[in-house]
């Protein structure tokens, strides 16, 4: 398959290889034709310009360009040509690679005149290429000017008054310089890297100078991780405060993103994307716990998985209130702004990029999980011990091994009249013997080393008129495991248009369409009575693995093996073929923007944009798979009274249950769709007087929507293996009907908002600065009273430039530049999406019947109206310093805030009046503060070999301080944790563990200070305080620490990450029955087995079938030591995230493939953990082994090829 990409794509280079060389010895070679008559010079050039490829570069006041001429001539030269169209001019030409450069030629000094002065020297870019072309002119006398030639020469006389230099070009910053006789060096950067000192706040655009908040600015080039198509990923450990946790790595998926730690109880605490001023929404409104859940409505939980890595130019992150007050009571947890690429004036390209990966399978040696013959140990231990036997075990909903060895025992062939196995001793023993030996690794069987493909093809280009830019990429996933592949494909398109001298216009449009399949699955479960997480029918590849014994086959000579889950046969590699997830993802933007200079320094500018997206998520469960057959298992008399699947008619009570889906499996269909616009006008004023005083002012109003739908249904009896005709048993739907269920749900949710903002700065000669914010807005999903549903939002903040000071030039070049800030503001959040109490909440119902004829509609008040609902308020206090030593080769940014969050939706017991005991509201709240360290350091920097270092560090706690919680046992203890008052946000308790007792049983200490086994109530919510405190679940400590080495013109990158503070609770191992199906850790080796060992191991038992029958509830303990203190290790963790290597080649040599750069760079991302809790045992601190669609964040090696024309 692979084999014939590479050949496809190897043609492809060589036949663009040989069209590039093709169009050089055309363009050489062919000689052209003009006729033209009575046309100006400026119309015979532009004809001459259209039918060659040469670029032209003169100053306009050397050559007549509205001289009148005729043109007339066949099959000339260049040279030919020119010499026509330039005859009676005195104008000399110079022709090098694709450019002509017309100029005039050098005059001598006359004689006995004074020595005339003359300036010269040399322009290049920020790369040292030099820039042909280039206006240079003096600022006294523009009359006098020349430009640069096709090396990036100049040289001009000097006037007697000129006092400075002007040096422009296209797409090129302008730089003005003293006037110096004798040859000078001008380096002029791009305009990309005049964005390096100015703040984008997707709003407007700030003088880096006078911006007064807490802000990372991000190069995309700097920050990407090739081969990673998610762009949000690319954040981790690039900015101080922001905690980025890939608790799953599927392609869909959002990371969990802190900026400065949390900000709600139970609301998301994500921050904001914003996409070229656009507020990007969440098609679906995910808490951000439930982003580790697996479940498969987290496919399309990140608001930016259709945008290209490519297309984007830089990301602005603003963490404090001043930075983000602009955005008022959508921002309390951090904005991101994205900034995409636009085309440059004057500069034409055409970019590719291609990312090849490899993903390295998971490794048993890197997990504790038992070999087969350590597991074969076990389950003798467990045969012992009255379980596994035939009546049991023959029956049994789950079996493996042993269930596969009796149902061969009682397999009879009447054709050969032999059974499936002898049963005799020393049948069985080589039976089991050979499982013993088998040692399946099921990472080699359920994943692939396959090469992911992402190619991304640019084209950018512009004039003074106008400028564009647009794109195409593709990106193909084949899986990384069975039964789980993606296709996306996205399109960028961008136009600007200066249609007058003040007016321009700028059209943007963004697309993406996803095809991604994923292994099926239902949604997680928790029952609280017992303490057990499940997920029914779960085939995620990675959970199997690890889940799985590794004495089961695959395959064997007859094809693929089936062992018992459910009742049903099951092989994974047959589920995974016909029970997987089929998801469309449709997302497009379109936007416009109109900017009008109405005066000078006076601006406007409109804003709209239109948002869709569509997602069509289908779960086809085929016939032949577990679930359907599942539903059909009714083997014997055991079985039809055991299976929950099979359907007990109330109307006949002696009835024996009964099968409801003969045929067929089942459909499932989820349709999310969003809709929405965004309409922003602003008006800007920008102005200096006296050379001193500086003041911007900016104020506008916005206004946006959010529609979402959200449909789901179940199909019965979908047959497809029999062109999809449903074949079903009205029962189903009656056993529906008596359990109370839906067989399809739509619901709608509408947004609105509007808002009015300002913003005010004065600035005295950019040393002291003011700032003020205030934005007053409301939002439908609020009370109706105006103080709830409006509210105003503000900040006010200083800055010092030290460095604008007189006296700085004292200190330098030791201390290069000082900049002091503060910050106070009040920014807010519209709450959880789920609170919706604003106004009473009515909902038709079903009331419950036991019996399907007495069905009836019922209504029910859900939520009581709070018609005070508010917004979740935050104030914030930040304090920050910016400067930098010896030529800024050293340079230090440091902040400190400190959070008061308030009116926070929170739980409040009542005394029931009205019906409802427990209410959301604004009852909560909470306290934080944190520190941010970034040191960026130029270590070495010679002409050939440069390293650079730079060095993240954060650290942010939070307390609750106000929270009237009834949190259960179960909410506490589970691995997300839960809120309490005088804890963190999520704080994560256990269990107090006791030691094992005489019988290797697990002891406790429950709610009423007793040491028992099983008495443990997982639903208390009063008596919680015999539980013990672990710690946060989110980290507290984040950072990164990377090296850059540069030789000529290849680069290393050495990039870690790490994270401190919190902890995590291992995978849940642990039961009171286990099956042969069931892997084991190798902890078991350390298991209690004889007494006495109670003093030497924490490891239970394994009971005994006697136990479990004598013991009411044993499965209580075993479920509560999963969640006990000895159950929890460290989150700590430091990541070799990045190595990679690449080289650029060399500009000469490229340019005779008409090549304006190429590079090749290899990179190894996520290799390794230099350090973690050794408790962990393979398990990854940051992923939730949760199964569903989640997979953790693979190790991968990624070759990149970059190269532009």
């Amino acid at each position: 398959m692979y084999v014939k990409e590479w050949k496809a794509l190897m043609r492809m280079a060589l036949i663009t290889c040989f069209l590039i060389c093709a169009q050089v010895i055309s363009a050489q070679e062919k000689n052209f034709s003009l006729d033209l008559k009575d046309v100006t010079v400026k119309e015979a050039l532009e004809q001459l310009k259209a039918k060659t490829t040469y670029s032209l570069w003169f100053n306009v006041n050397d050559v007549d360009l509205g001289r009148k001429i005729t043109v007339r001539f066949q099959d000339k030269s260049i040279n030919e040509a020119l010499e026509i169209i330039l005859k009676g001019q005195s104008l000399s030409y110079e022709i090098k690679d694709k450019y002509i450069q017309i100029f005039k030629p050098r005059k001598a000094p006359e004689k006995g005149k004074g020595k005339v002065k003359q300036a010269s020297g040399i322009v290049v870019d920020d790369k040292g290429e030099s820039l042909p072309g280039v206006s240079i002119r003096f600022k006294e006398d523009e009359t006098v000017g020349t430009v640069t030639d096709l090396n990036g020469h100049f040289q001009i006389n000097i006037p007697e008054k000129a006092k400075t230099l002007i040096i422009s070009y296209i797409g090129m910053e302008t730089k003005e310089l003293p006037i110096k006789e004798g040859t000078i060096k001008v380096v002029l950067n791009s305009d990309s890297q005049i964005l390096d000192e100015v703040v984008v706040t997707g709003m407007t655009k700030v003088d880096k100078r006078l911006f007064t908040g807490a802000t990372d600015r991000l190069k995309a080039e700097d920050a990407r991780l090739d081969g990673i198509p998610d762009v949000s990923r690319a954040l981790e450990g690039r900015s101080a405060g922001v905690s980025v946790q890939n608790v799953s790595g599927t392609f869909g998926t959002a990371p969990k993103i802190r900026v400065r730690g949390a900000t709600s109880i139970y609301g998301s605490s994500k921050p904001l994307w914003v996409v070229d001023g656009v507020v990007m929404e969440d098609a679906v409104e995910i808490n951000a716990d439930d982003l580790s859940s697996g479940d498969a409505v987290t496919l399309i939980s990140s608001a930016i998985a259709g945008l290209s890595a490519d297309d984007i130019e830089s990301f602005q992150i603003l963490k404090d209130g001043s930075a983000t007050s602009i955005y008022g009571a959508r921002a309390m947890a951090g904005v991101v702004v994205i900034t995409t690429k636009r085309g440059q004036a004057g500069v034409s390209r055409i970019n590719y990029t291609g990312e090849f990966t490899s993903r390295l399978k998971p490794n048993y040696n890197d997990f504790n999980i038992m070999d087969s013959q350590e597991q074969m140990g076990v389950y003798n231990e467990m045969a012992e011990k009255g379980w596994l036997i035939f009546s049991d075990t023959y029956r049994a909903s789950n079996s493996g091994v042993y269930g596969k060895m009796y149902q061969l025992i009682n397999d009879y062939n009447p054709k050969t009249q032999t059974w499936g196995l002898e049963n005799t001793p020393e049948a069985r023993a080589g039976y089991l013997q050979m499982a013993e030996m088998r040692n399946t690794n099921w990472f080699d069987e359920l994943f692939n080393n396959n090469i992911t493909m992402n190619h991304s093809i640019s084209i950018s280009s512009g004039t003074e008129k106008a400028k564009y830019y647009g794109s195409i990429s593709i990106y193909n996933d084949p899986g990384w495991t069975k039964a789980s592949s993606v296709k996306r494909y996205t399109a960028n398109a961008n136009a600007s248009f200066n249609l007058s001298d003040n007016l321009t216009l700028t059209l943007l449009s963004n697309g993406s369409y996803r095809r991604q399949k994923a292994p099926g699955t239902l949604s997680q479960e928790i029952d609280v009575v017992s303490g057990e997480v499940r997920r029914d029918f779960d085939i995620n590849p990675y959970s199997y693995a690890l889940n799985t014994s590794r004495t089961l086959a695959l395959k064997d000579e007859n094809g693929l093996v089936y062992y018992t889950r459910n009742y049903a046969p099951f092989n994974i590699l047959n589920e995974l073929d016909k029970n997987y997830i089929d998801l469309d993802v449709v997302d497009l933007k379109f936007q416009g923007e109109l900017n009008w200079k109405i005066i000078k320094g006076l601006e406007a500018k409109v804003v709209g944009a239109v948002k869709y997206q569509m997602t069509s998520q289908d779960h086809l469960i085929k016939e032949n798979s577990n679930q359907p057959e599942a539903y059909r298992a009714a083997g014997d008399a055991t079985i039809l009274d055991k299976n929950p699947l099979l359907y007990k008619n109330p109307d006949l009570p002696n009835s024996l249950p009964v099968v409801v889906l003969p045929e067929g499996g089942i459909f499932d269909k989820n349709e999310y769709k969003l809709f929405g616009y965004d309409f922003r006008a602003s008006l800007s004023y920008n102005t200096s007087f006296k050379d001193k005083h500086i003041m911007n002012l900016f104020a506008g109003t916005e206004a946006n929507s959010a529609d979402r739908t959200q449909y789901w249904s179940r199909g019965w009896g979908y047959q497809y293996e029999k062109g999809g005709v449903p074949f079903y048993d009205y029962l189903i739907f009656k056993q529906g009907i008596e359990q109370n269920n839906q067989y399809y749900y739509n619901d709608l949710t509408y947004s609105r908002n509007l808002a009015f903002f300002g913003m005010a700065t004065y600035s005295y000669m950019g040393k002291y600065t003011a700032t003020g914010t205030l934005r007053y807005e409301g939002s439908n999903r609020l009370g109706k009273a105006r103080s709830a549903r409006w509210l105003p939002t503000w900040n006010a903040a200083l800055a010092w430039n030290m460095h604008e000071e007189e006296f700085f030039e004292k200190l330098t070049p030791a201390l290069s530049h000082f900049t002091l800030k503060a910050s106070y503001s009040l920014t807010a959040d519209r709450g959880p999406a789920f609170v919706t109490n604003s106004r009473v909440v009515y909902r038709n119902y079903s009331p419950y019947r036991p019996f399907a004829d007495v069905k009836e509609s019922g209504l029910q008040i859900e939520d009581l109206e709070n018609s005070e609902l508010t917004y979740e308020k935050k104030h914030e206090f930040n304090i920050g310093v910016d400067f930098g030593f010896i030529d800024n080769r050293i340079n230090l940014s440091a902040d400190y805030y400190t959070r008061n969050n308030y009116d926070l939706i929170g739980v409040i017991n009542t005394q029931g009046s009205g019906g409802q005991g427990m209410k959301y509201a604004n009852v909560a709240s909470m306290k934080s503060s944190g520190f941010e360290l970034t040191l960026s350091t130029k270590n070495i920097r010679t002409k050939s070999f440069q390293w650079t270092t730079d060095f993240i560090f954060s650290k942010s706690k939070n307390e609750i301080t106000e929270l009237d919680s009834k949190a259960r046992v179960m909410s506490l203890i589970s691995g997300m944790g839960f809120a309490e008052k005088g804890y963190p946000v999520r704080a994560l308790f256990s269990i107090p563990f006791q030691g094992l007792n005489e019988d290797g049983l697990p002891t406790f200490i429950n709610e009423n200070g007793e040491i028992t086994i099983t008495e443990i109530n997982f639903q208390e919510s009063m008596k919680k305080g015999f539980l013990k405190y672990e710690g946060p679940t989110d980290p507290t400590i984040t950072g990164s620490f990377g090296n850059i080495f540069s030789y000529k013109n290849f680069r290393l990158n050495v990039f870690m990450t790490y994270s401190f503070g919190n902890v995590v609770r291992l995978d849940p191992v642990f039961k009171s029955e286990y099956s042969d199906l069931d892997a084991m850790p190798k902890e078991f080796k350390n298991r209690w087995t004889v007494p006495g060992d109670e003093a030497h191991t924490n490891i239970p038992v394994i009971a005994h079938k006697r136990q479990v029958q004598d013991i009411p509830n044993l499965k209580y303990a075993y479920n509560a030591y999963n969640y006990s203190d000895v159950r929890v290790a460290k989150g700590d963790f430091i990541r070799m995230k990045e190595i990679s290597l690449s080289y650029d080649f060399n500009p000469a040599w490229i340019k005779q493939f008409k090549l304006n750069n190429l590079q090749l760079k290899l990179q190894a991302t996520n290799l390794f953990l230099v350090y973690s809790d050794s408790k962990l045992n393979g398990q990854d601190p940051e992923f939730f082994r949760s199964g569903g669609v989640a997979s953790p964040v693979p190790k991968q090696f990624t070759l990149t090829l970059r190269l532009g024309l």
